[in-house]
């Protein structure tokens, strides 16, 4: 098994672009906690055990929502019940995603005491006028000061960039990208800010208080961002991951593989192979339910129509892209003939690639990798 994800679903504030499911009231956190660790016990028997049967834990990855809000004893007891419920495997990757204002020298040092092993960190923006506009909790200053901490304490770091900010010129972008690698940090995640429906950013830019996302913008200094870290020696292994040699995200890359995963708390998905699952995306009816010994979770079971899809989408995101001999073995001829059918006009426009028995990626399709993606999937 890939491994077991932990969504912690509080933040002291509510970032402007964020649609995840979190609170900003810290009122239930002890509750939730208790919750987390009574759900990793009820899930080692539930969702189609018979699919996780002596598999073993690889990753433990806690994300949010901002985990960093957990106290050191407090994600301690989340790891210990995780080795008390299911076998581990005798390193694994355990990461924390984590906001700069948390980081703390004081907070950095019991961390690296503690079985964490991965810090990914939310910096986001090392300007100001940025951190604002998407109203982060922390400081350009508080961005400088943690990474500073960290990669005393820390080897595998990863931090998350965004782009295509309203106002964000590429020389600004630059700068931000060339003070990341001043770091030297081995990882690095970048996204192009996205307006999502219902979020502070979507009002704001229909009231006109800000500037619309301007999408060529976006794309250009992805490219920036492709040509600078290449050069660097990052691979592009995921649309909108960078990565060292060997410090790819192995929690991440799982499920970019099809690889099975337990996902604990509110909102948080699994995946056992065949079937997916998720909780109730609401903290009062989630604790409620776990209080019961019930698990809050829906289910579907996945037709090969949804599997090919889901394999064509997260497949083209990687370098490991799609094989077409996985998928006349997996999902038969019929979808094997569909596709090449599908992705020969891509092919012919530069945007694909079939390596051998492989599909794909171009550089020049990389940030339409979605959009590609799509155009391929089988339509019943």
């Amino acid at each position: 098994m890939s491994g077991i994800y932990i969504h912690i679903p509080f933040c002291k504030q509510a970032c402007h672009y964020c649609d995840f499911h979190f609170s900003t009231s810290m009122a239930k956190k002890d509750a939730m906690v208790s919750a987390l660790q009574k759900e990793l016990e009820l899930r080692k028997e539930g969702f189609n055990p018979d699919s996780y049967h002596g598999e073993v834990v690889e990753t433990i990855y806690f994300g949010g929502g901002t985990p960093s809000v957990l106290t050191s004893e407090e994600i301690e007891l989340l790891i210990d019940t995780v080795y008390e419920n299911y076998k581990v495997s005798e390193n694994p990757e355990t990461t924390l995603e984590a906001n700069p204002d948390d980081l703390s020298k004081n907070r950095l040092i019991q961390l690296s005491n503690s079985p964490i092993n991965r810090l990914s960190i939310g910096i986001q923006s090392f300007f100001e006028e940025d951190l604002k506009l998407m109203n982060r909790a922390h400081s350009a200053e508080e961005a400088l000061e943690s990474l500073a901490g960290a990669t005393r304490l820390f080897e595998n770091i990863s931090i998350d960039l965004i782009y295509g900010i309203p106002g964000m010129s590429n020389d600004r972008w630059k700068q931000n990208i060339e003070k990341a690698l001043s770091f030297d940090i081995p990882h690095i995640s970048c996204y192009a800010l996205t307006v999502e429906p219902k979020t502070a950013l979507a009002h704001m830019i229909k009231a006109g208080k800000i500037k619309n996302v301007d999408d060529e913008l976006a794309e250009q200094q992805f490219h920036l961002l492709v040509d600078i870290l290449e050069k660097e020696g990052f691979i592009n292994y995921e649309t909108s991951n960078f990565g060292k040699e060997g410090f790819f995200s192995k929690n991440n890359t799982a499920y970019w593989q099809g690889k099975k995963y337990i996902g604990i708390g509110p909102s948080a998905h699994s995946f056992d192979g065949q079937s997916r699952g998720w909780n109730v995306s609401n903290n009062s009816k989630y604790l409620k339910s776990i209080q019961e010994g019930k698990l809050p979770m829906e289910t579907e079971i996945l037709t090969t129509t949804d599997r090919y899809n889901e394999y064509i989408m997260t497949g083209l995101r990687t370098i490991w892209g799609v094989s077409l001999k996985k998928i006349t073995s997996e999902y038969g001829n019929r979808y094997c003939d569909y596709l090449k059918k599908q992705s020969s006009k891509p092919i012919e426009q530069k945007l694909l690639v079939l390596d051998r028995d492989t599909l794909k990626v171009a550089k020049k399709g990389k940030f339409l990798a979605d959009g590609i993606s799509s155009n391929l999937f089988f339509i019943e």
